[in-house]
């Protein structure tokens, strides 16, 4: 395999040589910028970022009894539980709907979003080995975690197809508008990941707040219960929450329950878009510092 070095913003770099046999100097340099980012250097290093991805696939069912069917077990599990406690005994609203299928379908872009978030989290200090050795812009490292969530969403969304067969549900011409949505979670989900990633090379305590977070952030977002539930301050408060348009919205699209995309959920892109860029500049900040302190 033949070795290109490159600069800060991926170009490649010609060697110079001042006779036969020198070596060749490599000059690298911190990316520019407010945030730091640096799409042709990721583009130029694509491979390794389909490479990550397909690595962290691989990785998460290698040697586990059920493989790729945790992808389902988990929002069909928690969705079973959800239904008994929430469903039958509280007895919680769920838009007309079988809460069931309005629990799974809010769960899909949920677990998307926690599980990738998590992942992201750990991204940095999962790879030390890689950062101290290889120069490649360490966003890649994050994104192809977040990235690798997308093949266990696509294999839960073929359950929750099923569901729906089952209850009668017809599919409109709305569930056009999922891509979308599950791009402001995987927007949301880098943001965040971002932040965390960069915190926990730091402060290795940040990977023992993450099923707290996680928790505090699934009762902020209308996954059990639907925003219809809600009223006044409470209502402003969930709607702060970017993934609380992304649920809804999800369930609008596939479900046809609740209301088309509005006010909510053009919120939830501003705050996820935010979210974003001040991961990006936390992570930019930190970056030139990360092969010495992970």
């Amino acid at each position: 395999m033949n070795r290109r070095d490159s600069d800060s913003k991926g170009n490649p770099l010609s060697p110079s040589r001042s006779g036969e046999g020198s070596m060749v100097t490599t000059i690298i340099t911190p990316p520019k910028g407010i945030t730091g980012i640096n799409l042709r250097g990721i583009w130029n290093f694509r491979d390794l970022l389909v490479l990550l991805i397909w690595r962290d696939i691989t990785i998460r069912y290698k040697q586990t009894i059920i493989g790729a069917s945790w992808a389902v077990l988990q929002p069909f599990l928690t969705m079973v539980v959800f239904s008994i406690f929430f469903g039958r005994f509280a007895n919680i609203p769920s838009d007309g709907l079988p809460y069931p299928i309005f629990s799974y379908a809010g769960l899909l872009p949920w677990t998307f979003f926690a599980g990738g978030m998590k992942r992201a989290s750990d991204s940095l200090v999962g790879n030390s080995s890689l950062i101290s050795k290889v120069h490649f812009p360490r966003v890649i490292l994050p994104i192809s975690s977040v990235a690798a969530g997308l093949v266990d969403f696509a294999v839960a969304f073929v359950v929750l197809l099923g569901m729906m067969l089952y209850y009668q549900i017809p599919i409109s011409l709305d569930v056009l508008w999922l891509p979308l949505f599950l791009l402001v979670a995987f927007i949301t989900a880098l943001g965040a990941g971002l932040w965390l990633s960069a915190l926990n090379v730091k402060y290795r305590d940040i990977r023992y707040m993450m099923a707290f977070l996680t928790q505090l952030w699934l009762y902020a977002t209308p996954v059990i219960y639907p925003v219809t539930l809600l009223r006044g301050t409470w209502k402003l408060l969930v709607s702060l929450n970017p993934m609380t348009g992304v649920v809804e919205g999800s369930r609008w699209a596939v479900l046809g329950s609740g209301v088309a995309p509005s006010g909510i959920f053009w919120a939830s892109v501003a705050l996820s878009l935010l979210m974003l860029a001040t991961g990006l500049v936390v992570f930019h900040r930190m970056e030139r510092s990360f092969a010495d302190i992970v």
